[in-house]
Parts: structure tokens; C-alpha cells; sequence
């Protein structure tokens, strides 16, 4: 699932507090002091909102064992596998306060049974050292962890450390996964994610990626999100699509409410590939490195009540310093949209009353005319629609007619923009130009011989007849226009007039935003 994003692939929560000036968390970013954002919001236009400030305020759990919990004693060495492997399923464990520890052994783990349960006291660590791969691994479900902090462990890339097998039913609450290589946690089915602080880990804080089927029914709930990819895997791996505050792969039915995604090297939010019915609404996303949201060759979404502010300032910058003229964007929609065929809460793609406010560019809408099923330009390898059920069958010449010709295309269709606030003031940003874009857009069709959509014909398709359109929103700042190429740039005027027709019932003020 190696993911490349750029157009040169062608060839509230619980324990939510009042938002203060301070994040609370250390940045990892590699940004200069002079272009990193600050994770103050402004107090001028910034939507009144609530954040999940759980690194700096963990819950603590109880000080003593519960009634019938099996207590783990952090001298011992192993402690914590030992008695699992020991006792039957639907035991509660209480780790007392201190550092515990698993064998030195690469290896060592902990394996629940079905229904365990860990409850961490007040200042109960799960130490890996940087000698052990995994905290929590196996298949067993309907697993607890709570108020514990996993710290520590060294799994590979593309792995995790809590819930390393996507096991289904995991609830993960008011713990602290913090400082770990690969993903801090991994996702399965059911799972519930609430009040954790996902800190500092070396490519994810959460993999959401089951690898043996659709993952179904993920909530994500009142988190702080921050600091992951100290690995920097874009960099080390360019165009491997393998970091996010969180990725998604193939998830059907996501909550994704009331959460802090702040400072993380990347994207904050990253649904890659088949994901769809999510409801992304009431969280802070801000001062990532990259996007605040991607939403990749995926279906079906509603995004809204969301403040989106200072993101993309590093990423963004980059690529318009060296002199890429591409609009990237905080919100990105690549090959995404609503289709009524897939089912889902809603048939579109609705993105409404969020608050976007200094981020580098706003929404972007773009189709890869050259990414489809048995592309060697799908970047998805050996992925196809959730249209198609078997992906060779995308071939001509069934490929140039309908249904596959359709079919066989993640499109960017039926996006629905309104009601939103985009604020821009580029004194802020520090940008005089790219840093000001709304798009959609696609590339002029060249790749492979036997593709049939070559020339304009998705360019012209995502533009004017795939049902995309922003209506009755606010902007503020000197905002331009793209649309059809990344060449066409237009005014508030061309963008509301023929043949566009977009933006209507929606305001500029040119100078209210610096």
C-alpha cells in the first residue's frame, strides 16, 4: 500500500479542558523556530473549542487492586507475561506504581487472553527499554488497558507495539503510548480509543490496519494526538505513505470526535485506501507538519464542526520553495468522494461548519487521471475499487466502457464544501504566494498505452460534472482559485462565474485577513 501523493506520480471527550496557550507537549518537528507554528490559537477568529490536554493531565488509575485483580510487581522481571500466561481468560491485572519490565529478550511480550484487562496505579510503567519489540500482542479480543504507560519498545516499521495483531473489541483508555518505534497502537475491529495520549512515536501513533480484512466500527474518541514520526519516514523513504498522527487502511465505519492532532512530523489525519463512513467532527488540528486531513482513494465521509489551523507550514513551504506549483492543501481529497453503491451513513463526501484559519492553502480536490485499477500509476498496489471485485478485470478493452470504465477509477465526486470559515493572513504565514489556493483539479491523461482516459477528459470530469461544489461559505484573506490544471488560477469572480458556478451564496473580504 505504498502511497505517493504528489502530482509528479503521474509517469467532545471526557476529559476534554478548556484549550490554553500552551500545548503541553514538546514539538518534534525539524522546522526552523522562524516557520514552525505555534500551537496558541489566535483569540480574533478562532472557533471557541475544547481539546483533550491528556499528556499534560493523564487520568490516574486506582491506587489500590480492585476486588479479585491479579497485582504485578514491577521487581520482578517478566512479572506481567508470567502471570497472564498463568491465569484464565477475563482476569483483571493491577500494575502497582513503578517501572515494569518484560524479559530482555527481543521477543518477550505479553499475550492476553480473551476479556483481560490491565489497570495501571498511579505511576505504572511498561518499560521496553528499546530491547523489546511489543507490549501487547495476540488475537484474543475484547482486551482492556487502561491508565497504563507503554514506553519504550522498537517495533519494526509498519508494526505496533500495544495491540501489535489488529485484534477486534480492544478498548484503550486513559493510557500514555509514548516513545516507541513504529506504531505506538494498532487497530482491530470495535476497537475504542478514548483519552490515551498517543506521544512521540517513531512513525504512527496509531496504525489502523487489520491486514486480514476490513476493519469495521473504529471509535477514536477525546485523544491527543502529537509529536509522532520522530523516524521522519517520508524523508527516509520518499513517497512511502507511511506516516500520520493516525493512518487509516480499509476501515468502514469510523468516529473520529474530539481529539488534539497537534505537531506531528506529516500528515495529522490519513485515511489511505478503501477507507469509508467516517465522521471526522468536534477536533483541534493543528501545527502538523504536513496536511491536518488526507482522505485518500476513499468513500463517503462527513467532516465538520473541526477548528483546522496552522497546518502544512513545513511540507507546504517546501514544495513551493522548490518551486512546485501544485496546491497542497491542509484538507486534501485525493481520488475520494460519496458513492450512493457503497454503503455508509451518508452517499457524500460533506465537509461543513469547520474553521480553517491560517493553515498553508484550504481545500483541494484532485483526481490522478492516470491512478486506476491495474494502473502501473496506482500507487494502491494490487488495490482496487470497492466498485470492482476482482481487479483484473480492469483491462481492455472491458476498461474503455461501462460499467469498468467507471468502475474502475477512484473518483473525486459529490463533495459537498458549505458553511465553512477560511481564514487566511499571510503576515501570519509568512507566505506571499501558494499558501492562498482552494483547488480541484486534475492532470492531463498520458499513462499507460492502454489507458482510457487520457487527454482532459478526467480533468474536465472532476470539475464540472462529478457533482462537486462549495456553496455559502466565509473567506477572509486574499484566497485564490484553481481549477481543471494546476495552471488555471482564478479570482473570486472567475470561480463564481461560468462555467464553474462555484461558491454561490459564499463571501470574500480581500483584506480583513492581513
Amino acid at each position: 500500500m505504498r502511497i505517493t501523493r504528489r502530482p509528479w506520480a503521474l509517469a467532545v471527550a471526557p476529559l476534554a479542558l478548556a484549550l490554553l496557550t500552551a500545548t503541553g507537549c514538546d514539538s518534534t518537528s525539524s522546522a526552523p523556530a522562524t516557520t514552525k507554528p505555534t500551537a496558541a490559537p489566535s483569540t480574533s477568529t478562532s472557533a471557541a473549542r475544547t481539546v483533550a490536554r491528556v499528556c499534560a493531565n493523564p487520568a490516574a488509575g486506582p491506587a489500590k487492586a480492585p476486588a479479585g485483580a491479579v497485582t504485578v510487581d514491577p521487581a520482578v522481571v517478566g512479572d506481567l507475561a508470567t502471570k497472564t500466561k498463568n491465569s484464565p481468560p477475563n482476569t483483571t491485572f493491577w500494575l502497582r506504581p513503578g517501572k515494569h519490565r518484560l524479559d530482555p529478550d527481543r521477543y518477550a511480550q505479553v499475550i492476553p487472553k480473551k476479556g483481560d484487562r490491565y489497570l495501571g496505579a498511579p505511576g505504572a510503567v511498561l518499560d521496553g527499554r528499546k530491547k523489546n519489540q511489543y507490549a501487547f500482542t495476540g488475537n484474543a479480543p475484547d482486551v482492556t488497558i487502561r491508565y497504563l504507560t507503554v514506553q519504550g519498545f522498537v517495533a519494526p516499521q509498519d508494526e505496533g507495539v500495544v495491540n501489535h495483531d489488529s485484534a477486534d473489541g480492544w478498548v484503550i483508555e486513559d493510557a500514555t503510548i509514548q516513545n516507541n518505534s513504529g506504531a505506538g497502537l494498532m487497530a482491530g475491529a470495535r476497537q475504542q480509543v478514548r483519552a490515551d495520549c498517543l506521544r512521540d512515536n517513531g512513525q504512527y501513533g496509531m496504525n489502523a490496519y487489520k491486514g486480514n480484512g476490513r476493519l469495521t466500527g473504529l471509535v477514536v474518541e477525546g485523544n491527543e494526538i502529537t509529536g509522532n514520526n520522530t523516524g521522519d519516514w517520508e524523508r527516509r523513504k520518499e513517497g512511502c505513505g507511511c506516516t500520520g498522527g493516525i493512518k487509516f487502511w480499509e476501515v468502514d465505519g469510523a468516529e473520529i470526535s474530539g481529539n488534539w492532532v497537534h505537531d506531528n512530523r506529516g500528515a495529522g489525519l490519513w485515511a489511505d485506501t478503501n477507507n469509508n463512513d467516517f465522521r471526522i467532527e468536534n477536533n483541534v488540528i493543528e501545527a502538523n507538519d504536513g496536511a491536518a486531513l488526507i482522505y485518500e482513494t476513499s468513500y463517503n465521509a462527513v467532516i465538520r464542526d473541526n477548528t483546522i489551523r496552522r497546518n502544512n507550514w513545513v511540507e507546504g513551504r517546501k514544495a513551493a520553495d522548490g518551486g512546485d506549483n501544485f496546491p497542497y492543501a491542509t484538507v486534501y481529497l485525493s481520488e475520494s468522494g460519496g458513492e450512493p453503491r457503497v454503503k455508509a451513513r451518508t452517499d457524500k463526501i460533506e465537509i461543513y461548519r469547520n474553521v480553517l484559519e491560517d493553515n498553508w492553502s484550504g481545500i483541494t480536490l484532485w483526481e490522478n487521471a492516470d491512478r486506476f485499477c491495474n494502473s502501473p500509476a496506482n500507487t494502491s498496489s494490487g488495490d482496487c475499487t470497492l466498485l470492482v471485485k476482482k481487479t483484473a478485470s480492469c483491462v481492455r478493452p472491458a476498461i474503455a466502457k461501462a460499467p469498468l470504465y467507471s468502475d474502475c477509477r477512484w473518483k473525486t465526486q459529490r463533495v459537498d464544501i458549505h458553511d465553512n470559515r477560511f481564514v487566511l493572513d499571510e503576515s501570519v504565514v509568512k507566505c506571499t504566494e501558494m499558501c492562498d489556493r482552494m483547488a480541484v483539479l486534475s492532470n492531463y491523461g498520458t499513462y499507460p498505452d492502454w489507458s482510457p482516459y487520457k487527454g482532459e477528459q478526467v480533468a474536465d470530469a472532476i470539475t464540472e460534472k462529478q457533482h462537486n461544489r462549495w456553496h455559502d461559505n466565509v473567506y477572509v484573506g486574499p484566497w485564490k482559485f484553481v481549477a481543471e490544471d494546476q495552471s488555471r488560477v482564478l479570482d473570486f469572480g472567475q470561480w463564481q462565474a461560468t462555467p464553474y458556478l462555484q461558491d454561490k451564496g459564499s463571501t470574500l473580504d480581500l483584506q480583513a485577513g492581513g
